[in-house]
């Protein structure tokens, strides 16, 4: 089974948008870690964003256990927005 690449995207385009997805991951992770009081809309908003190009490039690219890994990862980030945005992600 392989999964259709909707986008009708090239492999070139789908291997640069795999990398800046993966650019955001690493700089959200960076600033997590950089930053003092980072902020969980900027932390878990650019994760988001990663994790979805990520999934996008994969459509071109398959490989199952990737897409999962990117399905988790962009799950938990909208659960990091959904609390910042009912005030449980408060940094203290």
């Amino acid at each position: 089974m392989t999964i259709p690449n909707i986008f009708g995207l090239s492999p070139g385009t789908a291997d640069l948008i795999g990398f800046v997805g993966m650019a955001c991951i690493i700089l959200a992770y960076a600033y997590i870690v950089g930053v003092e009081k980072p902020n969980p809309y900027v932390q878990h908003g650019v994760n988001l964003v990663g994790a979805m190009l990520l999934a996008i490039s994969l459509t071109v690219h398959t490989n199952k256990a990737s897409m999962v890994l990117e399905a988790f990862w962009a799950a938990i980030a909208v659960w990091g927005l959904a609390k910042a945005a009912l005030g449980k992600g408060k940094q203290t």
